[in-house]
C-alpha cells in the first residue's frame, strides 16, 4: 500500500492559497513577502522530492504548476516522476507534453485504488479542494506542514469545514525556526 502525503505551506489560521505569488488572491506571495527566508526551514521540501515516487495534483494546481515547473532545475526529480491529476473535467488533450507520464484520475475511488498498488509515497502539492476531499475521505496518511506566523483571514484552506468525527494525528517530526516558521509532520492515526 502506498502512502499519500499532503504537503503544504499554511498560515497559522489554515490558509494555503497563493503562497508563491499566484494572481487573484489579496495576500498572494505571503510565504516570502513578510517572512525572512531561512534555507533550513525548507529542508523538508528537498527531502520530499527525493523520497516521493509520484506526485498528485488537482486540476487547478496541475494547470498552474505544469506551466512553470518543467523549466525549473530545482524540481528535476518531480519533473521526471509520474503525475496523477484528480479531475472530472480535465481532458487528455489538456495534459502538458514533456512533463513526464501523467494519468488523470476521475474519482476518489480511483485514488483509493492507486494507493493499493505497489510503489513509494505519493506527494500532494497545492490542490486545496483535492486536499480537503482526500482528507474527508480518509485517504491522506501523512501531513508535511510548514506553518507560517501569519493570520491571513480569507482564502482557500487546507482543511474542510465538514462536520465529521475527530481525526487523531500523531506528531512524528517538528521544528521551529528563528523566522517563526514551524515544521510539523503528522501521521494520520487509523
Amino acid at each position: 500500500m502506498r502512502t499519500l502525503i499532503s504537503t503544504a505551506f499554511v498560515s497559522l489560521d489554515g490558509v494555503m492559497e497563493a503562497p508563491g505569488g499566484e494572481p487573484g488572491y489579496r495576500n498572494s506571495g505571503w510565504t516570502f513577502k513578510d517572512v525572512e527566508f531561512l534555507p533550513e526551514a525548507y529542508e523538508i521540501k528537498d527531502r520530499e522530492q527525493r523520497a516521493a515516487s509520484a506526485m498528485m495534483l488537482g486540476r487547478a494546481s496541475y494547470e498552474a504548476f505544469s506551466s512553470v515547473w518543467p523549466n525549473m532545475a530545482e524540481f528535476a526529480d518531480y519533473n521526471a516522476m509520474p503525475k496523477y491529476v484528480v479531475s472530472t473535467t480535465l481532458a487528455e488533450d489538456d495534459l502538458v507534453a514533456g512533463w513526464g507520464e501523467t494519468t488523470i484520475l476521475r474519482s476518489l475511488d480511483d485514488v483509493a485504488a492507486l494507493k493499493e498498488t505497489e510503489g513509494g509515497p505519493i506527494i500532494v502539492h497545492g490542490s486545496a479542494a483535492l486536499n480537503r476531499n482526500l482528507s474527508d475521505a480518509g485517504l491522506i496518511d501523512r501531513y508535511h506542514l510548514l506553518v507560517f506566523p501569519l493570520l491571513l483571514g480569507a482564502g482557500k484552506r487546507l482543511f474542510s469545514e465538514t462536520d465529521k468525527d475527530a481525526q487523531k494525528l500523531k506528531l512524528v517530526e517538528h521544528e521551529a525556526y528563528a523566522n517563526g516558521i514551524q515544521k510539523n509532520v503528522f501521521d494520520v492515526v487509523r
